[in-house]
This record gives C-alpha cells, sequence and structure tokens, in this order.
C-alpha cells in the first residue's frame, strides 16, 4: 500500500493513498462563519464548492503555514445514507510517500476518544509516523454543518 506522508509540527502523519482523490495546491479559502476549530472554509473546485478542514488547526490549535509544501488533500468522505462528499484536509509538508502494509503499523498504546481518527503508529528510522483515518476526523455535527454549507453555496 502506498500512504502520503505530512507533518503536523514537527510529527509525521500517513494517510492512505487509496482514500485521495487528488491532491491540490493551497488555495484561497472562503471562510464558514462561525465554524467550529479546525475549519478552514471552501474552495472552489472546478465549479464545486468544497469544505476544508486545516488538520493543524483541528490536532494542534494553530493555523497550518503557508509552506510551498502545504496541500489539501481531497478526499472523499462518507455521509451515511447521502453517499460521499468531497472534503479538503490542509496538510503541512504534504510531499512524500511511504510503502507500507497495515501490518506494519502497531498499536500506539494510547486510546483517546477524543482524537478517533489517530490509528496506529510505524516506526522508521526518522522515528514514528501515525496513520489518520481520513473517514473518522468529522464527528456528525460537524460533518452535517460542513456538507450543509457546502451545498448551499
Amino acid at each position: 500500500m502506498v500512504f502520503l506522508l505530512f507533518q503536523l509540527g514537527e510529527d509525521r502523519f500517513a494517510l492512505d493513498a487509496a482514500g485521495i482523490v487528488e491532491v491540490l495546491p493551497l488555495v484561497a479559502l472562503t471562510p464558514v462563519p462561525l465554524a467550529p476549530p479546525g475549519v478552514a472554509g471552501l474552495f472552489d473546485l472546478r465549479g464545486t464548492a468544497v469544505p476544508a478542514i486545516d488538520l493543524s488547526a483541528l490536532m494542534l490549535g494553530r493555523p497550518a503555514r503557508p509552506l510551498l509544501s502545504t496541500r489539501i488533500v481531497l478526499v472523499r468522505y462518507p455521509d451515511g445514507a447521502a453517499g460521499d462528499h468531497l472534503l479538503g484536509l490542509i496538510a503541512e509538508r504534504a510531499t512524500g510517500t511511504l510503502r507500507a502494509e497495515p501490518e506494519d503499523f502497531s498499536a500506539s498504546g494510547i486510546d483517546n476518544a477524543a482524537t478517533p481518527y489517530l490509528g496506529p503508529v510505524l516506526a522508521d528510522p526518522r522515528g514514528l509516523v501515525q496513520r489518520v483515518d481520513a473517514q473518522a476526523l468529522l464527528p456528525a455535527e460537524l460533518r452535517d454543518l460542513l456538507f450543509r454549507a457546502a451545498a448551499a453555496a
């Protein structure tokens, strides 16, 4: 399997590339009024409004730095009975890949109910890489807010 690597601060994370639709450069976003922390706004993807989550803001409490390597990772996000929606994930230093099998990752030993999207870890010569489950990023109320806002735009 192939994983897209990105960083939050100095820590490395991996997203399963099979769930990625496209990796885009960072573009200007339209804010969503009164949006919860982590919601960066909406962007136009070939005529479709797509909500974006800033992974740095969500996990570290600070916005992603506008680096040349900061990207919007476009994923399909399930919405239960309504099907899938496009969701942009803003990630710093999202320029590398990792080839690994799911069994190469092992449990982190920490089960934090506040971060259900954080998965097992893999050790390599540079340290640990933690898997992120993009499908588990959004609590139901945030998912509803984002996809209602995108549909209305």
